[in-house]
């Protein structure tokens, strides 16, 4: 059995589909559904069983899981924004429950690979290298970045780092993340937007090094996201390992593909920044990812072009979610 939480979320939900690609249906999937469109996700899927986090959570406190039927435990379920402020919770249910679950699996042999973030980086001024031996230089700007950090700080100290992978993520786009809100890629907003007002707002550069729209990040297609989660399990790799393109791409270079998806000319607008992210705003990202391909890890990330077209012409355009 494979458990994979924040199954219901979006790169749990794809993970999820991937599984079933390979045949793999006896999975439990944890998460919290609350009142959220995130079962969406779910229908298609073929799974075992469901369970909410805070029932999982105390089944992991009692040692009321069958333990030895678990196979490997896809810790995905966190709180995914970089604009909650509520610290006390973020600790809680990225850290806290984190720690609960990686302790699990430590005392019973079970492989455990769990989502960190590429937002443990910061601003970059201290690089994007995945070498454990020098994480606690990393300075997160916001309290989402730093519950992540803390996790991966802490499986360090245990030594869990040689049993279990830690995947940072960039930024991942692609089906089953409309219920994500503010949270949701450029892509699938941008989407919105440019079919309702026929426009594209793009944030200005405050910094004199980057012109407007030339703010860059390494965007990453969901289902090159979910190969990596595939391939950590697969040959059993320890660490922490960052799970990207390996490519800065411009916000405007993303733009123009979002606009050829749509077969529209380019129309952009560039809007102030709110002066309350400014200083916690990634001007640049780009993964190093030679550390996964030393893994033995040879597949190319779809080119972003690629990737938008499919995600809008398959996906966007018309309502569906991965397995439907």
């Amino acid at each position: 059995m494979r458990i994979v939480t924040g199954g219901a979320g979006f790169i749990g939900s794809s993970l999820v589909w991937r599984l079933n690609q390979d045949g793999i249906e006896d999975i439990l999937v944890v998460d919290h559904l609350g009142s959220s469109e995130k079962w969406r996700n779910l229908r298609g899927l073929k799974f075992s069983d469901y369970l909410e986090k805070d029932e999982f959570r105390r089944l992991v406190a009692q040692n009321g899981l069958p333990a030895k039927k678990i196979k490997t435990v896809f810790h995905l379920g966190a709180c995914s924004s970089t604009m909650e402020k509520d610290a006390s919770y973020l600790m809680d249910n990225n850290y806290r429950c984190s720690i609960e679950l990686a302790s699990f699996c430590a005392t019973r042999k079970i492989k455990f690979i769990y989502a960190s973030s590429a937002a443990t980086y910061g601003d970059g001024s201290r690089g994007w290298s995945d070498d454990e031996d020098g994480i606690e230089k990393l300075l997160p700007l916001n309290i989402y970045g730093y519950s992540k950090h803390a996790f991966d700080l802490w499986m360090k100290r245990k030594g869990l780092l040689r049993k279990s992978a830690g995947l940072k993520f960039t930024n991942v786009f692609g089906p089953n993340e409309w219920h994500k809100g503010e949270m949701r890629s450029v892509v699938c907003k941008a989407f919105e937007q440019i079919r309702q007002t026929g426009k594209l707002n793009l944030f200005k550069s405050h910094k004199k090094d980057f012109k407007d729209g030339e703010q860059k990040r390494d965007f990453l297609y969901v289902k090159d996201a979910v190969e990596m989660c595939i391939h950590a399990e697969r040959k059993n790799i320890c660490g922490i390992f960052n799970v990207g393109s390996g490519r800065a791409e411009t916000w405007n270079n993303l733009a123009d593909a979002i606009f050829a998806a749509l077969g529209m000319k380019q129309n952009i607008e560039y809007i102030e920044m709110p002066c309350e992210i400014r200083d916690k705003y990634q001007y640049y990202s780009c993964a190093e990812m030679g550390k996964m391909k030393g893994t033995g890890y040879r597949r190319q990330p779809t080119p972003l072009k690629d990737a938008v077209r499919e995600y809008v012409s398959e996906h966007l355009a018309n309502s569906r979610h991965l397995g439907e």
